[in-house]
């Protein structure tokens, strides 16, 4: 059975390929690859996210594969504040006029944080488990939380708002 590794020398087949398993595999090699070589990591993280766009893939796939992209590809964060500068003006020269999949990502991931944040002052350190809950939310669902959390006072307030409200 191939494992990732055996898809170096196969690099060309990944990047004919429509398949989003190919922009994983390149993902995870390239991350390998650059371990030492950030900057490069930073083109290459570009890159894969253009591609991404260049191969016409819908909003929601770009997004997923993004995050994962964005998970596995960490910057440090001088080389991040580049890169978002970069992909920034790479959408607005796509000529989008609505807000674009990295400002709605950015905004999303800002929105988790605060949220997790704000509970944690609220109602005390947070169960793994919880977080990753949390972080499951959309949106539209952080949003609300962070309306209700005015409202908390303890754990159990957060858990309770969790379960009548989490789409499973």
């Amino acid at each position: 059975m191939p494992t990732l590794l055996d898809y170096q020398n196969r690099w060309q087949e990944l990047e004919i390929s429509d398949n989003p398993f190919a922009t994983v595999v390149m993902a995870h090699l390239k991350t390998q690859q650059t371990s030492k070589k950030l900057g490069e990591r930073k083109s290459w993280k570009f890159s894969l996210i253009r591609r991404l766009y260049e191969q016409g893939w819908q909003e929601t796939d770009i997004r997923n594969l993004y995050r994962f992209i964005d998970w596995v590809m960490i910057l440090p964060k001088a080389l991040e504040t580049e890169f978002w500068q970069e992909f920034k003006q790479f959408e607005q020269e796509q000529s989008m006029g609505y807000v674009t999949t990295g400002e709605r990502i950015g905004y999303e991931r800002g929105t988790q944080e605060l949220v997790l944040r704000l509970l944690q002052k609220r109602v005390g350190e947070l169960p793994q488990s919880t977080r990753e809950s949390i972080q499951s939310l959309s949106l539209s669902q952080l949003e609300e939380l962070g309306e209700a959390l005015l409202d908390f006072t303890a754990l159990d307030d957060l858990l309770t708002w969790l379960a009548e409200n989490s789409v499973d």
